[in-house]
């Protein structure tokens, strides 16, 4: 059963920068002339705006997304994915829609016709900057970012992942976009459909996790910050290419798993990351913002 309030009305300002309530844009993403941005032109180390960085921004929202791309403080823009009944998918973290929106209920249950009227509500720390809004479908971020930026798609429905790998190829982005699981058969799979893979591991997992066995499939290797040292020493040294830590929200966070080897950041922080230095012998400095 799903429970949805009533429309909140969006302001004149706020509906111009909210995606899907303006017409959506023609599916050649990239400025006319240019191929798209591509995982190959990422640098050596990496920071990937969790959720468009939730801590600063309303997560998974069409409007927090467009401020970290414009920003510039993120090379990669991580997005969860949900299934609706009818097959559409959406951005979406959560299996129900209590936490984030105002409405209840599990996603799973609810039509296209239905998702249109749920709202965002932001977290109470960033309701005086950010207003309710609709969130944003695959197809919609896809549209709006693909290859001007590379995507972070994490498939949360398995089931979800040919309608995923048809929207990627069809967009011609599958050079520009990573699709994220935690399941390893999931990651394998999203390899066979010709997609940049990526797999992500809890610190309990890792510390039985043969991580060389990833490598055949796996283009980044998600792991978690909290992990023993031995175990992200492990990770980095497994021969998958790009070892990047989540969620890592704090400077010294950061500069832990980069001096253990880690090439990139997935962080719900990327404005305060982007503002304080790194510290001691790692790979590289963070951007600025601007």
């Amino acid at each position: 059963m799903v429970t949805l309030a009533a429309p909140v009305t969006l302001t004149a300002v706020t509906a111009l920068a909210v995606s899907g309530l303006t017409p959506a844009p023609t599916p050649a993403a990239a400025p006319a002339g240019r191929p798209p941005l591509t995982v190959d032109a990422l640098p050596p180390v990496v920071y990937t705006a969790h959720r468009g960085g939730s801590l600063e921004v309303p997560e998974n929202s069409m409007s927090g997304l467009i401020a970290a791309y414009e920003r510039g403080t993120a090379q990669v823009l991580d997005v969860d994915s949900r299934m609706l009944r009818d097959g559409t998918l959406v951005a979406m973290h959560d299996a129900t829609l209590n936490r984030t929106t105002d409405a209840t209920g599990p996603v799973r249950a609810l039509t296209m016709k239905e998702w249109k009227q749920v709202r965002i509500r932001p977290d109470s720390a960033l309701r005086t900057t950010w207003k309710p809004e609709r969130p944003p479908t695959i197809a919609e971020v896809l549209d709006r970012f693909g290859g001007k930026v590379v995507l972070m798609l994490e498939a949360k429905d398995a089931d979800s992942l040919k309608s995923l790998a048809r929207m990627v190829h069809a967009r011609g982005l599958t050079r520009s976009v990573f699709v994220n699981s935690n399941k390893p058969a999931v990651a394998e799979r999203a390899h066979r459909l010709g997609l940049v893979s990526q797999l992500w591991r809890s610190a309990k997992q890792m510390r039985t996790d043969s991580f060389e066995r990833f490598r055949p499939y796996v283009d980044v290797l998600d792991v978690d910050y909290r992990a023993r040292d031995e175990d992200l020493r492990r990770a980095v040294r497994s021969g998958v290419p790009r070892v990047w830590a989540h969620t890592v929200n704090t400077p010294y966070q950061r500069d832990r798993v980069l001096r253990l080897g880690c090439n990139g950041v997935i962080t719900d922080a990327p404005g305060l990351l982007s503002r304080t230095p790194v510290k001691g012998p790692v790979r590289a400095q963070p951007l600025t913002e601007g």
